[in-house]
């Protein structure tokens, strides 16, 4: 599964979820039986080689349209911030649906 993620540093280690408006660098996240696989980063969403088949936004008052058009699953993580925080609560199925 690859998660697609807006982030507010390009120094993956440390950065943390931020909107959309507001990402330096987005991150895409390769996520295979609980694990982080794989992290690439690049300046524009639709960047990436690989697919996305998920997003996830800091709230529900981001625009998901350009995700959907793409067949990307938005997901809203209200308190998850970091990386490690963000795949946890995707594992566990804590990451909600966006309310439109």
């Amino acid at each position: 599964m690859y998660l697609l993620l807006p982030m507010d540093s390009d120094n993956t280690d440390e950065a943390k979820l931020t909107t959309v408006a507001d990402a330096k660098v987005w991150l895409q996240l390769q996520v295979e039986e609980g694990e982080i696989v794989a992290r690439v980063h690049h300046e524009r969403f639709d960047g990436f080689e690989n697919w996305s088949e998920a997003v996830v936004f800091t709230n529900d008052t981001e625009n998901p349209m350009p995700f959907l058009e793409m067949s990307m699953m938005p997901l809203v993580a209200h308190t998850q911030r970091s990386i490690d925080e963000i795949v946890e609560a995707y594992l566990f199925r804590e990451l909600h649906d966006l309310g439109y």
